[in-house]
This record gives structure tokens, C-alpha cells and sequence, in this order.
């Protein structure tokens, strides 16, 4: 049996107003022709379908379109629900979808019953369990007056205690057979890229690989877009996200994990995803950059994209409007500059760094402009709670 592991598809992103939908579709077209050609019997998405809690129609078009040509395949497929994701969302067209093989559990169900599936082929038995992401009402009860480090004590304690109840149940019930965990969640020692949200429980409430106990024979993470293996030899593995979602992962070599179940032994192969569009960074002098800028060359399906950084010695007001000119006139049918910065190492004294040409609000994370306000006001005493109760209005207003 071949189970086929992908998460963190995000669709709806944009990336400095750039849609990535075309990205997507052609992740989608390489997905499903890998599928067909790899004979993968199950396919598993661990969470972050779409990058926002209420998708466009655009979306919803997207995400539909795909799994109507799964059909065809005789591939089961089990999505679970991220962070980003609304529970409700994902589980409005549950009842149809399983009709279809395709099994969605968008929030975490009254009972960890709710949670397993299993598959048979052959000799080969294998059982998933398609655990989403955990909020935190699903593993603790709040206490008022508690304190931060309560908190995530709490936290982390609870998706313990829910693991370990997974795991018993699949003692109980389906002993023998190759066991599949599925998860979306934050384990300390992953890479957090800048298109990641730091929430509830994000890098704060992180916790350790031997959360999942001895149980499972494979564990599917989806949160952390970098491909990672947690533990090899556990066979405890991030894909990461199909696309690049940030110039923080534009080096990386985006990949699906092939599971492969033969004679209850587990096997994994990671098998490269095409790139399909570039995000290009270029440093230096503003005459460097524009050369740099010149010389570039297309070697992508899609358009690349490029943040540009200048860096020049002595504070020029004439610099910054050569930069102004290049960003409004530069026209690269094969390259989009998104994002660009520009440094001075020796400023004017009394000049404003809050209003430098190039850096716009969209490039600053709601956590990274709140935190800059806390620093401004000078707040010096709970902080940290500040920030918690900060994080938990951003997941409640999916930011």
C-alpha cells in the first residue's frame, strides 16, 4: 500500500498581492499525475488547506476542482484542518465528500473514534488516524486568573494527553495493524519560515517529537512549511508546503513524502516537487541590483518574483529617488519585483527610519507591529502576557 503525505497547501495565498493560484494548479497537475503514476492508494493533506478561515469563491473553485479530478483515481484521501483552516468550513460538504472517498475532519470530533480510518489491501492493513489542528479549547479547560506559563504548561500537556488517548485507542481497537498519525501542530527543533503565524500554540507551546509515544509507525505533520524530519527513525516527518510561501523558503526544494507499506514494514521515499516559480533576492549597491536585475534569466513556467535590498554607504536623497524611479519604470515580463529595502550605513542624524521608500505595512506581521507598538509605549512588565493575549486574538480572528 502507498500512502502519498502533502500538507500546507494555503490555497487563496498571496505573496505581496501576488495571487499564487497558478502555482498551485500546477502543484495540483504534478499531484495528480504523481498519484496516477506512483499507484498511490491514499492521500493525505495534514492541514492548512486554504490560507484563510473564509476562502474566496476563487478558492473554494480551486479546492473543489481538484478533488473532483481525484474522482477518477481510486485514491482515498483524508484532509484534516490546520490552523488557518474554520473546522466549520472544511466540514459543510463532509457528508457528500465521503461519498466520494474522501474523508475531511476539519476539527477535532466529540470522540477519538471519529478520528480512524482504516484500509485494506491485500495483506496489508493499515489504520489513520486524521488528528487536526488542536485549539485550545479541545485539550484544556481556561481557569481565570491563570497565568501565561500556566498556559502553556496546560497546553502542552494537553496534546499529550490527546496523543496518548490516540494511541490507546489504537491499542484497543486496531492492534496489529500499520498505524498512520496524522497532525498539525508545532515540535520544537522545526524551522518557522516568515509566512508562518506565531499563534496559541506555535513556537511557545512547542513540543517534543516523543509526543506521538511508540505507537504509530509513520507520523504526517503538517505547520511548519519547511520539509523536516522530526525523527527518522520514528518516521516522524514535516512535507512541508508544495510552493514556496515566503522569500524566507525561496532556497528550499519543496517535496511530497511517498509512505510506502509492505509486509507491515514502513518505508519512506521523499520525491522532489518541481519548481515552478522562482522568488529571487538581490543585494548590493543600487547600480549592482539593476545589473543584477539585467542579467537575470527565466528558467520557470511562471513569472519570478524579486525583493530587491539596497545597500549604500552615506544617506543620498538622490538614491532614493533613482530607487523610486527604478520600481515605478522597471518592466520584466519574466521578473516582478514585490518587496525591496533600502539600508544607509551612515544616516542623516534626526532622519525618521519609520518612513524609508520601499518597506510597506504588508511586509510586517500583525505580531511584528504589535510588538514594535509594546517597545514604543515602553511596556516592560508582562509582556509576555501581552503578547499571548495578542496571539490568541489572532487565531480567533484567523489573522
Amino acid at each position: 500500500m502507498k500512502i502519498l503525505h502533502t500538507s500546507d497547501w494555503h490555497i487563496g495565498k498571496q505573496l505581496h498581492k501576488i495571487d499564487l493560484a497558478p502555482d498551485l494548479n500546477l502543484f495540483f497537475d504534478w499531484l495528480l499525475d504523481t498519484i496516477v503514476t506512483e499507484h498511490i492508494d491514499v492521500l493525505l493533506v495534514s492541514g492548512d488547506v486554504f490560507d484563510q478561515a473564509n476562502p474566496s469563491q476563487a478558492s473554494l473553485k480551486q479546492y473543489y476542482g481538484f478533488l473532483k479530478r481525484m474522482i477518477g483515481t481510486n485514491c482515498r484521501i483524508i484532509i484534516t484542518g490546520g490552523n488557518h483552516d474554520s473546522a466549520s468550513v472544511l466540514n459543510a460538504p463532509k457528508e457528500i465528500l465521503g461519498f466520494l472517498n474522501i474523508d475531511v475532519i476539519g476539527g477535532a470530533p466529540e470522540t477519538v473514534e471519529e478520528l480512524f480510518f482504516r484500509f485494506d489491501k491485500g495483506d496489508e492493513q493499515v489504520v489513520i488516524a486524521g488528528v487536526p489542528f488542536l485549539r485550545d479549547k479541545d485539550i484544556r479547560k481556561s481557569v481565570a486568573g491563570e497565568s501565561y506559563s500556566d498556559k502553556i504548561v496546560q497546553i502542552k500537556a494537553g496534546i499529550q494527553t490527546y496523543f496518548s488517548t490516540i494511541n490507546a485507542h489504537y491499542s484497543q481497537h486496531y492492534a496489529g495493524c500499520c498505524f498512520i498519525v496524522m497532525g498539525h501542530l508545532y515540535v520544537q527543533g522545526a524551522q518557522v519560515s516568515e509566512s508562518m503565524r506565531d499563534i496559541q500554540i506555535g513556537n511557545q507551546a512547542g513540543v517534543l517529537g516523543t509526543v506521538f509515544g511508540e505507537a504509530p509507525d509513520y507520523v504526517a505533520l503538517g505547520h511548519i512549511h519547511k520539509p523536516y524530519a522530526v525523527s527518522v527513525t520514528k518516521n516522524v516527518h514535516y512535507s512541508g508546503s508544495p510552493i514556496c510561501l515566503s522569500f524566507s523558503e525561496k532556497d528550499e526544494i519543496k517535496q511530497v513524502n511517498i509512505v510506502t507499506v509492505q509486509d507491515k514494514n514502513v518505508s519512506v521515499e521523499i520525491v522532489p516537487i518541481p519548481r515552478f516559480r522562482n522568488l529571487v533576492a538581490f543585494n548590493g549597491s543600487l547600480e549592482t541590483v539593476k545589473k543584477q536585475l539585467d542579467d537575470y534569466k527565466l528558467d520557470t513556467p511562471l513569472v519570478s518574483l524579486a525583493e530587491i535590498v539596497i545597500n549604500e554607504p552615506n544617506e543620498n536623497v538622490q538614491i532614493r529617488r533613482d530607487l523610486d524611479t527604478l520600481l515605478e519604470t522597471y518592466n520584466n515580463p519574466h521578473l516582478m519585483i514585490v518587496k525591496s529595502k533600502l539600508n544607509f550605513t551612515h544616516k542623516i542624524r534626526g532622519a525618521s527610519e519609520a518612513f524609508i521608500p520601499g518597506v510597506s505595512v504588508a511586509d510586517v506581521s500583525p505580531m511584528e507591529m504589535f510588538e514594535k507598538r509594546l517597545e514604543l509605549d515602553g511596556h516592560h512588565e508582562d509582556v509576555e502576557e501581552l503578547k499571548h493575549a495578542f496571539r490568541q486574538i489572532l487565531e480567533e480572528l484567523n489573522l
